[in-house]
């Protein structure tokens, strides 16, 4: 509760810089309120670890939780590269979201830990479950840049500087390189680009098809050690690698979508828009394979 409190005070923060003004104290107080909701999920995570004895990532509330917690560990990538937060606009809403529906009142029954089943009291539980959350966790941010590139690419009359929201969103969402672009607005106004004719829209999605295939491919590297590792721990539980259960068929589709996904990105004629377009196809499949077999308690 301290960490939903807590990351329900930066989003607001990022609507008022968004929508408002942007000010630099209140972006180090968003930065600050972040760091403090991934000590609260740590701190979490660790406690429930120590009084149920096992990893917690047996149920649906755990696993959200530790997704929230691997999309903090995202949002701290950029600052590793001691470069600009570009992933802040994607990974702070999906951190509030994933948070608040674990800790509403649909899933009250799994607050409590609970006894493992044997097939589950393996020390694969922890290397197998994580590896999956972190994957679901930086496929759907990479998702998300391809279907942000899909919006504004499908946008009509999109200028970068008719409006000043506009101007506001280029700074918090994505390139450094927009405060040197604005800075020559006039210039480059008065320039004719006859290849690209929204020369400013150009850069964005070139930078946003940049992101998502960065992000996408060390997602897809996390969902192929995860399902290996999961094929490994079905063989020590049951005697067989893969036995084509529902959460297996739905993991393979996963990782057939954003297979293509890489494979496209090797013919030119498919970067960009038709590449993203798959990626957004990838975001539902996520969903379904993690969300929707869980709910509908299917298969082992």
């Amino acid at each position: 509760h301290i960490s939903f409190s807590t990351i329900s005070i930066v989003i607001t923060i990022h609507l008022i810089t968004l929508l408002v003004r942007e000010l630099r104290g209140l972006h180090d107080s968003s930065e600050k309120g972040m760091i403090a909701t991934f000590f609260s999920i740590t701190g979490f995570l660790v406690s429930r670890w120590v009084s149920s004895g096992h990893f917690p990532l047996s149920n649906l509330y755990e696993s959200l939780i530790f997704l929230s917690w691997a999309l903090y560990i995202l949002h701290t990538i950029p600052k590793i590269q001691n470069s600009k937060n570009y992933l802040s606009a994607i990974t702070t809403p999906s951190t509030i979201l994933t948070q608040g529906f674990a800790t509403s009142g649909l899933l009250t029954e799994m607050h409590q830990s609970t006894i493992l089943v044997p097939a589950l009291q393996s020390q694969w539980l922890m290397m197998h479950v994580s590896m999956m959350l972190l994957s679901y966790a930086t496929l759907l941010c990479g998702s998300l840049l391809s279907a942000a590139l899909l919006i504004i690419r499908f946008r009509k009359n999109f200028d970068f500087f008719s409006k000043k929201k506009n101007q506001k969103f280029l700074k918090t969402f994505l390139f450094s390189e927009i405060e040197y672009f604005y800075a020559k607005r006039s210039a480059l106004k008065n320039t004719s680009f006859p290849s690209f004719p929204n020369y400013y829209k150009y850069q964005l999605t070139e930078r946003l098809d940049s992101w998502s295939y960065r992000v996408i491919s060390l997602g897809f590297t996390l969902l192929t050690i995860g399902i290996l590792c999961g094929a490994v721990w079905a063989n020590e539980a049951w005697g067989s690698y893969w036995n084509w259960d529902p959460k297996e068929t739905w993991a393979f589709i996963t990782w057939t979508i954003f297979a293509i996904y890489l494979h496209s990105r090797t013919n030119a004629n498919w970067k960009g828009t038709n590449s993203a377009f798959v990626a957004s196809i990838g975001f539902l499949i996520i969903w379904i394979c993690y969300f929707g077999i869980n709910l509908l308690g299917i298969g082992l």
